[in-house]
């Protein structure tokens, strides 16, 4: 019987020759990423242990993404502890550099490879044909001690993509309507696996706003085909693939969906779950106090291209807050040298340095009691960007600038 891609890269890192969904396998990671949220705990289990090792030193990434430069004494301790750590035992170690999967995506992963991340949207690396997991701190120090872990092999959900999406829409409608359709639990400890002819007219950026959100509807990882726009990027960035799988003929899926690219439509998805998806026209004229283009959902250069052009010659509505925030240093320099940051800040949007902002909602522009954002961000949930008692809006780039301008929710093609 043949194997989904997901069972194909489980079986290559347990060195079997085939798997199945519901078998369990010892696994040997190809790369541990871990961000400033939780480093710090992982560093105090670790120096709890009777004997402290790191299996393999060149597979460990950490990164300071969440909160930087630091907003508290509190937030500098943990971050100076990770920090320190990683000198002394000479981790790979990025500090400013930008969001942690965007930077993932830029220097390290590869095709074929399996990797945890202490972050629930570590699923991005799928976008290159990677296994990519969050995984919490017990989890991620076991691997980093032993090279090891153990995985339920899931089983998979396809989605054939035909067509091509319209123009104004985009990725992020996608996902949000997949979403939305399926519910947020539709997925849980499924892989999402992306193929079909509509695939390969989505860009680099497009496949990892995709793969990053299919955890929002619970899934384990999400994966996606290589092709020759994968390859050209990988070649861009100086990397080859570990492997580059495929889904057999035979191969077992637990659900198959074919979706029209044609029919997708600008999305907005309201308070307070991810999957309370209406059409954005639904939400016209909803006030909003600030929008948020950044995340590693959606801070790449083509974002910010999309909502450069939107806003170009036009201003911020009064009394609205909005924060542009590239998803790395690469990013904010091709930003800088296309001068897309000049026409944002020309039109009175907050330029930030790259981080996750008010994505992770516990630093820069978090919202007040009331307070509406519409974000590119991740999540919606009650309380994500600030005060419990405040409401996130999620949609694409160009919805997100055309609210900024609008004062209220609304889109491109009306402003």
């Amino acid at each position: 019987m043949g194997m989904t891609m997901a069972e194909k890269i489980i079986a290559c890192a347990a060195g079997v020759n085939a798997t199945k969904a519901g078998d369990i396998e010892t696994v040997t990671l190809d790369r541990l990423m871990s961000n400033d949220g939780t480093t710090h705990l992982t560093i105090d289990m670790y120096n709890k242990l009777k004997n402290p090792h790191i299996a393999d030193i060149d597979k460990l990434v950490w990164i300071v993404d969440h909160n930087i430069p630091a907003d508290s004494p509190k937030t500098a301790a943990s971050q100076k502890k990770m920090r320190d750590f990683a000198k002394e035992h000479n981790i790979t170690f990025y500090e400013g550099e930008g969001v942690c999967h965007q930077v993932m995506m830029e220097k390290h992963v590869r095709p074929g490879e399996l990797i945890f991340g202490a972050d629930s949207h570590t699923l991005a690396y799928g976008a290159l044909g990677a296994f990519g997991t969050g995984v919490g701190c017990t989890d991620y120090l076991y691997a980093m001690v032993t090279g090891t872990s153990w995985l339920l092999v899931p089983e998979t959900l396809r989605f054939n993509l035909h067509g091509q999406l319209p123009e104004g829409v985009y990725a992020r409608d996608l996902i949000l309507t997949i979403i939305g359709r399926i519910g947020a639990n539709g997925a849980n400890y499924k892989a999402m696996e992306f193929a079909g002819e509509g695939l390969h007219g989505l860009t680099m950026a497009d496949r990892i706003s995709i793969c990053n959100l299919c955890v929002e509807a619970g899934a384990k990882t999400a994966l996606m085909e290589v092709d020759d726009v994968a390859m050209t990027y990988l070649e861009e960035h100086g990397r080859t693939p570990k492997a580059c799988f495929t889904s057999d003929e035979d191969a077992v899926f637990a659900a198959v969906y074919d979706i029209d690219l044609s029919e997708i439509k600008p999305i907005v998805a309201k308070p307070h779950f991810v999957d309370n998806v209406v059409p954005a026209e639904e939400c016209l004229g909803t006030h909003i106090d600030e929008a948020f283009l950044g995340s590693c959902n959606n801070g790449r250069i083509e974002d910010l291209r999309v909502g450069a052009a939107v806003i170009k010659g036009k201003k911020v509505a009064p009394k609205v807050r909005f924060l542009v925030v590239p998803a790395s240093r690469t990013v904010y320099k091709q930003a800088m040298k296309e001068g897309l940051l000049d026409i944002f800040m020309e039109a009175g949007a907050i330029v930030m340095n790259p981080n996750c902002s008010v994505c992770w909602g516990a630093c820069q522009g978090v919202i007040g009691e009331g307070e509406t954002l519409i974000s590119t961000g991740t999540r919606n949930f009650k309380g994500r960007a600030g005060h419990k008692d405040s409401f996130v809006y999620l949609a694409s780039a160009a919805t997100v600038t055309a609210s900024a301008i609008a004062g209220e929710i609304t889109t491109a093609d009306r402003v």
